[in-house]
């Protein structure tokens, strides 16, 4: 590794700790030759994901957004930033490990849709608002009642499960 301040090549790590949840390595790092310090992160290179807009346009995959979507979805919700941090590094490792280049965007809409569903109903409702662009009260109704019946329907299907199994 090169020193950012002689740019001399020798260096040698004096320290290895591992980060972001043992994503990435932090190395503290010496300049043999002018005896300064300095960080390195080591982590393994991602694939470059590229949106396919509605429009059809491209743009580079930004967590940042999906996460920013997600903060105002749960804006005055008890809803920890931990939390929303999670669910955008889960979205983010699930579009990584389907290992394509390209993803439409509508396909991360409906996996942000999910997971806030089981994060926290009321943020889901109203990123769905947004997100399919609700236009009247009744749509807003309609997507409640969708809830509310999925929800019926898991309550009834644990409970013969638990009766089958007695």
């Amino acid at each position: 590794m090169r020193c950012p301040y002689c740019e001399n090549d020798d260096t040698k790590v004096i320290d290895s700790r591992h980060t972001e949840e043992g994503h990435a390595i932090r190395r503290r790092r010496e300049c043999e030759k002018c005896g300064k310090r300095f960080t390195t992160y080591e982590k393994v290179e991602e694939i470059l994901l590229v949106v396919i807009k509605k429009d059809g346009s491209r743009q580079a995959f930004d967590k940042n957004k999906i996460l920013s979507g997600i903060v105002k979805a749960c804006e005055k919700r008890p809803v920890s930033y931990a939390d929303m941090e999670r669910v955008a590094d889960e979205i983010e490792r699930g579009l990584n490990n389907m290992m394509e280049k390209e993803i439409q965007s509508s396909f991360i809409g409906e996996l942000v849709m999910d997971k806030l569903k089981d994060l926290d109903e009321v943020a889901y409702v109203r990123f769905a608002s947004v997100y399919r662009q609700f236009t009247d009260v009744s749509t807003f109704i309609s997507e409640i009642e969708k809830m509310l019946g999925d929800r019926k329907s898991t309550r009834l299907n644990s409970r013969q499960m638990r009766r089958s199994k007695a």
